[in-house]
């Protein structure tokens, strides 16, 4: 296991608002080499710290207008109802997120589609169709002055 030690956090840091960065440039905002800042990138790569890289996507560019955050209550609290539903959502491009959590419901989806009349197709078509889901309640993003990943 890496230690995440100062240098550590900085690297991941810069690695979390760049993954493209160049290992020269990661090296001088850190305050290492360049050898030395390899090394620890791939000592925290084996340890688990970075488990991948990815791209950020546009939502506007990508065609998505509505994104909404949707408590899903279940009203059969087993391990098949909860499997079913963990299906159902991995099978719906319109979940990117779906968190079971604890509380007075089950779990917790992001929903990002192009508009109101798609976010209301998901809505029935979709998530109102699946078995043992008992309540459904929208919170719709107007703003988001802080979004790690966007």
């Amino acid at each position: 296991m890496a230690k995440i030690d100062q240098i550590n956090r900085k690297i991941l840091q810069e690695l979390t608002r760049d993954g493209r960065i160049s290992n020269l440039d990661l090296a001088d905002r850190v305050g290492l080499s360049p050898s030395a800042c390899l090394r620890r990138v791939q000592d925290l790569e084996r340890a688990g710290a970075i488990s991948g890289y990815r791209a950020v996507l546009s939502p506007q560019a990508m065609g998505i207008g509505f994104i909404a955050y949707i408590g899903v209550g279940l009203n059969h609290h087993s391990k098949d109802s909860q499997e079913g539903f963990e299906r159902a959502m991995q099978a719906a491009p319109e979940v990117v997120e779906c968190h079971n959590i604890t509380g007075t419901i089950e779990y917790l989806l992001r929903v990002e589609v192009a508009d109101l009349k798609a976010y209301k197709t998901f809505h029935t078509e979709v998530l109102g169709t699946v078995p043992h889901v008992s309540a459904i309640t929208s919170y719709v993003v107007m703003g988001s002055p802080k979004d790690a990943f966007r």
